[in-house]
């Protein structure tokens, strides 16, 4: 953990013309928002991105080509800025240069970074595009901090793609919110003897969108 920057951190309140409607389909949505970076893109329509932290190598090349291709469509790209899936579908779309633009929601106050080898990246986001959080500054990373994170993660979301994911994982609550908000969820397939994959074929069983390329997805969401 350490201090993030010092770019400014402002808050938002519920009752603010910035403050995103999504987040009021929540039963709980927060009574305000820490922000850094660009409140105007709380408006754009966003994909989520989530999966496991400990990610395959081809895990993370997947996150990095749906992240490139939903962005190059028109959406910014949300995750959780966690290692693994998030951090890979964050630098991707940063990767692709100025107009292209990814937002974090963070399970700390926004001045700590967690992890902390993400000092750069979550600097590189609040300079295209934006870092949130509800927990107030000086906030450390806890258990329960997590799954508010994932809630805020699917509220915000038109829809969510998971890359990879175990049976256990987080990013199936994350998905399972969505769901249960109305927000379109779309798993990625694997090897049926692949742990990782796991998760995905369950959500696929519940009646998750199969997505084999992003392809799958702008089509699904007519956009």
């Amino acid at each position: 953990m350490q201090n993030l920057s010092i770019d400014p951190i402002l808050q938002i309140k519920r009752e603010d013309s910035q403050y995103p409607a999504r987040l009021n389909d929540l039963y709980d949505p927060p009574s305000k928002l820490f922000i850094q970076g660009n409140a105007r893109l709380l408006k754009m329509p966003m994909i989520a991105i989530v999966g496991s932290r400990a990610a395959s190598s081809g895990g993370l090349h997947n996150a990095a080509l749906f992240a490139q291709a939903l962005s190059r469509a028109g959406f910014l790209i949300i995750s959780g800025l966690a290692r693994g899936i998030d951090g890979a579908a964050h630098q991707a779309t940063i990767g692709l240069g100025k107009g292209h633009l990814t937002l974090a929601v963070c399970g700390t106050g926004l001045d700590i970074t967690y992890p902390r080898e993400h000092m750069g990246l979550a600097k590189a986001i609040s300079k295209q595009g934006l870092l949130i959080s509800e927990l107030p500054l000086g906030a450390g990373p806890k258990r329960f901090h997590f799954p508010k994170r994932n809630r805020l993660i699917a509220a915000l979301a038109i829809g969510v793609v998971v890359i990879e994911a175990a049976e256990k994982s987080g990013s199936l609550i994350t998905a399972r919110l969505a769901a249960e908000l109305g927000r379109e969820v779309f798993a990625l397939p694997g090897a049926i003897n692949n742990p990782l994959s796991g998760g995905c074929h369950k959500l696929i069983q519940q009646g998750a969108k199969l997505a084999c390329s992003p392809k799958d997805v702008l089509e699904e969401l007519n956009f």
